[in-house]
Parts: structure tokens; C-alpha cells; sequence
């Protein structure tokens, strides 16, 4: 028999079973989490879930180490308990967390009753999150900590639920999404009480936990019983807004809504592209001629043979081949639920676009699709393909801490290895503030330099082309066109032709022509000697970024941040480092969090705890294996997605 107090269980028994189901509930509902929380909020604050449900772990080991009734409890009653009280904190978590409404912009309007109020909403989502996870570190610790002696198979059993819920969840949120995977979660943790109420014939816990596992799977199988998710204040609530479809993907969210000349895709809540309708005849498409899709395609001149579009969405880069006479277009998009609404369920709204002979409409990523076609293209389009959408430049606060692959001097140069003779490769994206704040147009440039820059151009001047144009929606649609191969006199005098016939558009860069006073024109044209020195001038970091740095949309450096952290924001400019202070906000969240519920619960036994020995040793080795775990894991994350895509 075990020597541990409270333990009258046989020692022979496994809970294999249990902490697999126990970790595979976890994990599932942790990952579930992060696209909830990524459509409720923003993308940045996905970090914070991972944190919090460590948190929640840790929590639940402390209480098992200061509790000296969970001592005295047998390990089966923790466990039945753990698991009911679990799969409860669940539905009830998910709950507070959706019908919770908040606007993070106002939490920088220092000293207002809106700030105070929604830093206090924040918090009340963050306790939601962190309570879900307490009752799973409570139970694993308790069975580490008693079932020492079966560590090896329990532990393997632990990473193996971990392991197969990271390889189903993406099926499960692409499925049946991740309000009903995150129940789906607390249906496994309370089957889990369920089976050991039953082995020990628990008749107060046995109609409780059948209680919660019937409205579990009701609400499982009919998600809109639960609360609705009630977005950020500054997002479109979609559903409200009413649509035409919706559906949830371990990319985004995609809601589409019908408007006067098509149908939107709000993407997480905010605007991503457009399906346009086609009756499958290209003399329709001719309002392409005003389009600021013109530009690259009167660049390369004769009709392209071969044409790569990576970030296809609804097709309009499709269309805009098909009408200036593409022999041959790959379409890549990533999104599953985007690539679904063009090849199945809005085909014919497209005029089956998809299966037209001319065009092969992927889903993929478009890094490794690029990496593994032997073709040569005369054209490579990335119209804003990081889920960003060129017409919505006011949304840049939402991704300024996103991983932007598609940017990096890396792709820019594999770019030129998929690239015929005179091939060209042309970026379209939204600029919020182009007069004043050009960042986004510069990094590209200064980016797109370096990529030259590797590839032995010491002249990048005759290789740049830099076109703005107006959204209609606000802000500035840039259009930059780079090539390996100096552009000739014709080629830029093709493309200049343009810039008369649409409307607004003007001259930032080009070849022979610099334009005074434009960043890009600098960045284009000055000695190698002199960059640095602009850079440094510059008040924004638009240095060139790499795979390595991927952070395409960071433009503030967090020391400035830190230095006019005391500074209000301006909510009309989205890139007043907006996402940068989220992040230094949620360490803030996550340091309060961690003192009160792993440091606070000592102070009854601190007498106890004044007598450990080497106290100070001990905090720095599990601080160095917290941290590097974190490092670890992050970085792994960060590798493996450029990887696997």
C-alpha cells in the first residue's frame, strides 16, 4: 500500500486512461481557445491562452501542495471531483469568456472610467481562462505526486493525449469549431468522473455528473445554445451584422456578408476580401483596366504564360489574369473554408471560376507550394496573402505582432528562383497613413533591397517600382513591383502608362524617376554606406525583416513603447503601437496572475515554507526550465510553421 496520506487505493491500480483523457482534454481545449480568443479579440492575444492555461496547471499543483484536505481526500474521490468540477468550469468559463464584452482600444485612455473598466473585463476573461485549467493541475499533480512509482507509463500517457488532441484538433475546429470543441473537452473530462462515479457506485456524483454530460452534449451537437461570442468593440459583430454564411477554420473565422457589388469576407471579424460575381465571360472583366491589378501585368507586357497568385482568396487576382490573357494560373489559397466558398459552395456565383482550363485553385500554403513547383512564372502576386486585406488598412493594429512569412528577404529571393527571365514578383497591401507613416511601403522596399542585395544587385534603383492608390475605403492601396533583372526603359514607361487611367493613382518610384521627398525613393536609391543612417532617422523601424524576424507589421520598437507607455493612444490611427503595449499589458496580466495564485497561497504555510532549504537555487532552476521550455516551444512553433506551412 502507499505510504502517501489520504491514499487508500490500491497501489496496483493504473490511471493510465484517466490522465490521458485528462491531457487530451486539455490540450484540446487549450488550442480551441486560441482561435476563440483570436476572433473575440486579436490575433496577439492568443499568447496569453497558452499562458494561462499554465498558469491554471501550476495553480492546480500548488493547491494540491497546501491543501491538507486534498491530502487527506483518497486519490479517487480527487479525481472523480477533479474531473465533474472540471468539465463544469468548462461550459461555465466558455460562457464568461463569449458574453463578455470589451473595447481594449479604451484601456489606454489613461484615468477614464472606460479604461479602468475594461482592464477589469480583461482580467474577468483572463480568470475565465486560467479557471478551466485549475482542476487538470490538480488532478495530474495529485497522481504524479501518489503514483510515483508508476511515473514512466503514467507521464507516456500524459504526452500521449497531449499529442493525439494536437493531431485531431485541427480537424475538430475545421468541423465542428471551437465553441463545440471547447465543450466537446469538458464532455471528456466529466465521462472521465462519470466512469469512476460508476466503478464506485458515487450516488451523490453520479447524478450530477450525468447532469452535466447531458448538457454537455446537447449543447456540443447545437453550439448556438451557448452564449454568442461578443467581439472586440472595434470589430464587425458578424453575428449580428447577418450572413450569408459562416464557418470557423484553424485558420480564421470566415463570415460572408452580401454588399451592392459582391460578397464580403470578414475574416476573425474584420474585413479579408471579396467573391465578386462572374458569369464566366472575360469581356466582363474589363473594369480590370482601371484596377490597381493593372499595374503588374502592364509591367511584363505580352500576356503572362505563367502566372502564380499566393493568397488567392475569392479570386479577384484569378479574374484580373484571366481577362489580360494568363495561359496559365496557380491560384494558392490557405484558408480551407475561403478555398471551399470558391470551389463548392459560391462555384457558381463565380462562374466556377475554379474549373476553369485555364486555372488550378490550390489549397496550400503558398511558401511551400512555391518551394516545390518547378515552374518558371512570369508573374508572382501576393495580394496581401497573410489574411490581411489590401482594401482594410485600418485593421493594422490587429496583426502588427503576426508572423508575416510571405514578406521576408528570404521569400522575396526564392521568389526569383520560380522566376522566368523577366519575371516579375508584385505585393499589394493597404496602407493606413501613407502620407505620413509609409511603413509598411518602406519595409517592402528596404526589404526587397536586401533580397536584391543577396543576390549580387548592387544597383537595386533599376529593380524597384513603387505605385499607391486609394482603397475607397479609407487609406492607401501600394503596389510594389520588384525584378531580378534591371526593368527596362519599356517596361516602366508601360507601367507609368497606367497611372493616369486609375483613378488617384501616383508615382512613389520608378526607375529614371524618383520622386522627392518619398521614403521609398531613399530607400531605393541611397549608397549602401547612407542606409543605415536613414534607418536610424527614421522614426519608425522599417528595416528589412527575414524568416528569422518575420515580424513584418512591428514597426514600433519596444523601447519607445516603454518610454510613452504613459501616453494616451490615438484610436484613429490603429498603429500607434497598439499591439506592442497589448503585449507588455498581458506580461503585466500574466506576472499579477502568477504572484497571486502561485506566490499568495504559501502565506499560511510560510513557516513551513522558511525552513526549505535552498530556496533561492531552487527558484532559479524552475524559472531557467519555465523559461526554457517557453523559449523552446515558441521558437519550435515559430520553425515548424515556415515549414510545414
Amino acid at each position: 500500500m502507499s505510504t502517501v496520506p489520504g491514499d487508500d487505493d490500491s497501489s496496483a491500480r493504473s490511471y493510465n486512461l484517466e490522465i490521458f483523457l485528462i491531457s487530451f482534454a486539455a490540450l484540446l481545449l487549450e488550442i480551441s481557445y486560441t482561435r476563440i480568443v483570436s476572433f473575440k479579440l486579436f490575433y496577439y492575444y492568443t499568447y496569453l491562452v497558452i499562458g494561462l492555461a499554465l498558469l491554471g496547471i501550476g495553480s492546480g499543483g500548488v493547491i494540491v501542495s497546501i491543501s491538507g484536505r486534498l491530502r487527506k481526500a483518497s486519490l479517487d474521490t480527487i479525481l472523480l471531483w477533479g474531473l465533474l468540477l472540471g468539465g463544469a468550469s468548462v461550459l461555465v468559463g466558455h460562457a464568461i469568456v463569449a458574453a463578455t464584452t470589451i473595447d481594449t482600444l479604451a484601456i489606454w485612455e489613461y484615468g477614464s472610467f472606460a479604461s479602468f473598466e475594461n482592464v477589469g473585463r480583461l482580467l474577468f476573461i483572463c480568470l475565465a481562462l486560467f479557471s478551466s485549467f485549475i482542476a487538470v493541475g490538480v488532478m495530474i499533480a495529485t497522481l504524479f505526486a501518489r503514483r510515483s512509482h508508476q511515473i514512466g507509463r503514467l507521464y507516456f500517457a500524459d504526452l500521449l493525449g497531449a499529442g493525439l488532441a494536437c493531431g485531431v484538433v485541427v480537424f475538430l475546429v475545421g468541423s465542428i469549431g471551437p465553441p463545440s470543441t471547447i465543450v466537446l473537452a469538458g464532455l471528456i473530462l466529466v465521462l472521465a468522473g462519470l466512469r469512476i462515479a460508476w466503478r464506485l457506485r458515487a450516488q451523490r456524483a453520479l447524478p450530477i455528473g450525468a447532469v452535466l454530460a447531458v448538457v454537455l452534449v446537447i449543447t456540443a451537437i447545437w453550439p448556438t445554445l451557448l452564449p454568442r461570442q461578443r467581439v472586440e468593440a472595434t470589430k464587425v459583430d458578424v453575428d449580428r451584422q447577418g450572413t450569408l454564411f459562416s464557418a470557423w477554420s484553424p485558420i480564421f473565422r470566415v463570415d460572408v456578408a452580401e454588399v451592392p457589388d459582391g460578397r464580403l469576407l470578414y475574416h476573425d471579424g474584420l474585413v479579408g476580401s471579396a467573391i465578386y460575381p462572374w458569369d464566366g465571360d472575360v469581356a466582363d472583366l474589363a473594369r480590370f483596366e482601371t484596377d490597381p491589378r493593372v499595374f503588374p501585368f502592364a509591367a511584363v507586357g505580352e500576356p503572362p504564360e505563367n502566372v502564380m497568385i499566393i493568397g488567392a482568396a475569392g479570386g479577384n487576382e484569378v479574374l484580373t489574369s484571366l481577362y489580360f490573357d494568363a495561359g496559365h494560373v496557380d491560384a494558392i489559397e490557405l484558408n480551407p473554408v475561403t478555398y471551399d466558398l470558391v470551389v463548392d459552395d459560391f462555384a457558381e456565383y463565380t462562374g466556377n471560376l475554379a474549373e476553369h482550363p485555364k486555372v488550378n485553385y490550390v489549397r496550400g500554403d503558398g511558401r511551400s507550394y512555391l518551394a516545390r513547383s518547378d515552374d518558371e512564372d512570369d508573374l508572382i502576386f501576393y495580394p496581401a496573402p497573410d489574411s490581411y486585406s489590401a482594401s482594410n488598412a485600418a485593421t493594422a493594429g490587429a496583426f502588427v505582432l503576426s508572423e508575416s512569412y510571405l514578406y521576408t528577404t528570404d521569400t522575396i529571393v526564392e521568389s526569383f528562383d520560380h522566376l522566368s527571365d523577366d519575371g516579375i514578383v508584385a505585393v499589394q497591401y493597404g496602407e493606413y497613413d501613407y502620407k505620413d507613416k509609409p511603413n509598411r511601403t518602406t519595409r517592402y522596399v528596404a526589404t526587397a533591397r536586401e533580397a536584391l542585395s543577396e543576390r549580387g544587385v548592387d544597383d537595386p534603383a533599376r529593380h524597384i517600382v513603387v505605385i499607391t492608390s486609394p482603397t475607397g475605403v479609407g487609406g492607401t492601396y501600394s503596389t510594389i513591383l520588384v525584378k531580378e533583372k534591371p526593368f527596362t526603359t519599356a517596361e516602366v514607361e508601360r507601367t507609368l502608362e497606367k497611372i493616369p487611367v486609375v483613378p488617384g493613382a501616383k508615382l512613389r518610384y520608378a526607375p529614371g524617376n524618383p520622386v522627392e521627398g518619398q521614403s521609398v525613393s531613399e530607400v531605393a536609391t541611397l549608397p549602401n554606406d547612407e542606409l543605415d543612417a536613414f534607418y536610424e532617422s527614421y522614426p519608425y523601424d522599417v528595416r528589412p525583416i527575414t524568416d528569422d524576424g518575420p515580424f513584418f507589421w512591428h514597426f514600433t520598437e519596444f523601447r519607445d513603447v516603454i518610454s510613452d507607455f504613459g501616453d494616451p493612444i490615438d484610436r484613429d490611427d490603429p498603429e500607434d503601437s497598439v499591439g506592442e503595449r497589448v503585449l507588455l499589458l498581458l506580461l503585466g496580466v500574466a506576472t499579477l496572475m502568477a504572484a497571486v495564485f502561485l506566490l499568495l497561497p504559501f502565506l499560511p504555510i510560510r513557516n513551513i515554507w522558511s525552513a526549505l532549504p535552498r530556496k533561492r537555487m531552487s527558484a532559479l532552476y524552475f524559472a531557467s526550465l519555465g523559461l526554457g521550455f517557453i523559449f523552446f516551444e515558441i521558437v519550435l512553433i515559430q520553425r515548424l510553421v515556415l515549414f510545414l506551412g
